[in-house]
């Protein structure tokens, strides 16, 4: 990737609906020149997809967390499948080392986030857990509205 691909890719970041001619005009280019360099960014599958962030993904949660999880044998896609039945739970990640995945968390409060911490340990499959707190995000590539 140039550095024409990453100011493209950022603008894409913040506005993936943002048309081909507003994306050239801002970038100082032709829009074939954008839509060749977007083809070949998916092609080589740099860009793997579009989304759409919802109101209540790109608005700050009161409590937000990460939690470890460790799963029992190959309990992995049945544990990801219940965990993507929690609207609470933002993303799941695979991982290696002593934990096989990376939950993170959203809440409004702290009751909330305690409550859902004991949905997920009801889980079956899961063997073990630890969570800790996010703070503060002093950098994100996440769309602000």
């Amino acid at each position: 990737m140039d550095s024409l691909d990453e100011k493209l890719v950022t603008l894409l970041r913040h506005d993936a609906r943002r048309s081909i001619s507003d994306l050239a005009l801002a970038l100082g280019v032709s829009r074939a020149t954008v839509r060749s360099r977007m083809e070949r960014l998916e092609r080589a599958g740099e860009i793997v997809g579009y989304t759409v962030i919802l109101r209540a993904d790109a608005v700050d949660q009161a409590v937000r967390g990460i939690m470890l999880i460790a799963v029992e044998g190959h309990a992995a896609d049945r544990v990801i499948s219940a965990l993507g039945g929690f609207p609470e739970v933002a993303t799941v990640h695979t991982t290696n080392g002593r934990w096989d995945l990376v939950a993170e968390l959203g809440t409004s409060s702290l009751a909330e986030f305690d409550a859902v911490l004991r949905r997920v340990r009801l889980i079956p499959g899961i063997t073990g857990s630890e969570t800790s707190l996010l703070l503060a995000t002093p950098r994100s590539t996440k769309a602000r509205l």
